[in-house]
């Protein structure tokens, strides 16, 4: 019996949808419109009419936005993802993408759970349709592009160039290299012959990185191949090698552009001046300077802030800004926050302030607004002086002006009120700082605690982790390794030794450079019998002294070499360091019995 009816409701749906296929080929979409009829439409019956009017793509696409408008009826996925596919068959792209990209996100596409068992629908448009939701989820999160890309690996579903590139460039923008260079390589295996625009990619993924090598072997790659350099190509690893110090290599690509008929443009002779400008050799950066005039390029407001960045740098700001003064006379282009941003700099730097406020008011004559760098450079300069109240000011400003704080905010504060003696005050903008989820660095915490120590009020240092966490805004054990290792070089051991016992009692393990730590304080304080027993836990713990740890202490008491011998000797017998480290001492013993 219930087959029966399934079997007379089935042919009652059908005729529903040849009525409603007949109607819409007729343009009766009155007739449609009575509620008695629109209230029988579903995402399924929808679906079917689409794909009974597809020989008209022009009939399904009226009938979607028609279905679109009615009050009780939204379209699911099925009926979306199936007009897509019908206007991607039919050459109309534009429209069909647009479309894809308005339910892309809703629909959590992405997920292999939702477009796998979409792929056996539409086999011939698949490719095209899966290479626009790689483009666009490439713009704005790099992961849904990537699950896209694999169900289309698990497939064996050939992506286009332009997709490939789209999903290349938006694992640069996140800087993660080795994802990249798989996906480089899985492309290869669905087929994918790159041209220069994907290598091009490639170059950029390793720009962002900072890997020349990784850049040197593709450059190998592409020679071997013979896929030709454009002067993009060129830009990028010009860029690279220049922001690394690899002159030499950089001016090597420069002179082999020429040699292919590719002129260097105002670009590539920006990097190169950057390059040399980094390391204050602002001689030959004006020497390229002065070489893009003889070619008849015209610099750009790069090119300027980057010289005018060079001679502060070189500590010539007088010479910086006569040339920002040419640059707006000579060049036409007005400086821009930027280059006002490298001269404030230094002349904070230098302590001119009066410039600064020159600089400032100059600004502000031009309708030009500090941004955050501005900001922090001022505030770091007041913090310097220990001119509080003027650094405030400036902080206000930067609110007022919709400017986020940021770490750098911060650290100038906790800095300055540490130098002014004003530790509450300093302890105060650290709690701040956390809670606006920023996590100080060594040399943060390190301020806090000699201030406290130089006011021989190691007490206090103990109270700061609890009071941190809390509200559970910090790491607590970054934390207490900082402060165990601050008040150990300030000579307060047994405050050192306390805190290690809040951190064991809190269920924080000490690690390496805890104890070693601990153990030389021990022996500075003359309690060889201390020292021993805390390098003896560290045997129990099965903890090691690494090359890190031995770097890290060693640097941090470089003046007391004979005392280090002695902590090394006694970890030495424990069997404490690592064979590595045992390596570095005896060579070092051996140079000092040298000398």
């Amino acid at each position: 019996m219930s087959n029966t009816i399934s079997f007379l409701s089935g042919r009652k749906e059908a005729r529903f949808i040849r009525a409603v296929c007949g109607n819409v080929s007729k343009g009766n979409w009155s007739l449609l419109s009575h509620t008695g009829v629109t209230n029988l439409f579903t995402t399924t019956n929808v679906t079917q009419i689409l794909l009974k009017l597809s020989a008209d793509t022009t009939l399904s696409w009226s009938f979607y936005n028609w279905a679109h408008s009615l009050p009780h009826y939204r379209h699911s996925l099925e009926p979306n993802w199936t007009m897509v596919h019908l206007l991607t068959k039919d050459g109309q792209f534009m429209r069909a993408r647009g479309l894809l990209e308005k339910f892309a996100l809703k629909s959590l596409l992405s997920s292999p759970l939702v477009l796998g068992p979409l792929l056996n629908k539409f086999p011939s448009t698949n490719s095209q349709v899966l290479c626009w939701l790689v483009i666009y989820y490439s713009r704005s999160s790099y992961k849904d592009a990537l699950e896209v890309f694999y169900v289309m690996k698990s497939a064996k579903i050939r992506p286009d160039l332009h997709a490939c590139s789209a999903l290349l460039s938006s694992l640069a923008k996140e800087v993660l290299s080795d994802t990249a260079w798989k996906v480089f390589d899985d492309m290869r295996q669905l087929g994918v012959v790159p041209n220069t625009y994907i290598y091009n990619s490639m170059l950029h993924v390793y720009f962002m990185s900072g890997k020349a090598d990784s850049a040197q072997r593709l450059v190998t790659e592409m020679d071997a191949k013979q896929v030709p350099f454009s002067i993009i190509s060129y830009n990028i690893l010009i860029a690279l090698y220049s922001k690394k110090g690899l002159h030499y290599e950089a001016l090597c690509l420069q002179e082999r552009m020429k040699k292919e008929g590719i002129t260097p443009d105002i670009v590539t002779y920006n990097s190169l001046i950057l390059g040399y400008c980094k390391e204050g050799r602002i001689r030959e950066a004006l020497r390229l300077f002065e070489e893009t005039r003889r070619f008849g390029l015209k610099p750009t407001q790069v090119t300027y802030t980057t010289l005018i960045d060079g001679y502060c740098r070189a500590n010539d700001p007088d010479t910086a800004i006569r040339l920002m003064r040419e640059m707006e006379s000579k060049g036409g282009i007005k400086p821009g926050v930027v280059t006002y941003n490298a001269v404030i700099r230094k002349l904070c730097e230098l302590q001119k302030m009066k410039g600064v406020n020159d600089m400032l008011n100059e600004m502000d004559e031009r309708g030009l607004n500090p941004d955050s760098w501005t900001c922090n450079t001022l505030i770091n300069a007041y913090c310097k002086r220990g001119e509080m109240g003027m650094a405030f000011k400036v902080r206000e400003r930067m609110v007022e002006s919709g400017l986020r704080l940021d770490a750098f905010t911060y650290m100038a504060f906790v800095n300055g009120f540490c130098k002014t003696r004003q530790l509450d005050q300093a302890r105060e903008q650290l709690f701040d700082m956390t809670h606006a989820g920023f996590k100080p660095n060594y040399s943060t915490w390190s301020w806090l605690v000699d201030g406290y120590c130089t006011q021989n009020n190691p007490g206090a240092v103990l109270m700061i982790p609890d009071e941190l966490a809390k509200g559970g805004r910090v790491d607590c054990k970054p934390l207490y390794r900082a402060f165990i290792r601050r008040l150990c070089k300030n000579g307060f051991v047994d405050h050192a030794q306390k805190l290690l016992g809040q951190m064991l009692a809190k269920g924080l393990p000490g690690d390496g450079l805890v104890y070693t730590v601990l153990a030389f304080a021990y022996l500075r304080e003359g309690q060889t019998s201390a020292a021993i027993e805390t390098l003896n836990e560290m045997v129990v713990k099965n903890l090691e002294i690494s090359r890190k740890i031995y770097v890290s202490v060693t640097s941090s008491y470089e003046n007391e070499t004979d005392l280090l011998m002695c902590l090394w000797a006694h970890a030495s017998k424990k069997g404490l360091i690592s064979k590595r480290v045992c390596r570095i001492i005896q060579n070092l013993q051996k140079n000092q019995a040298t000398l």
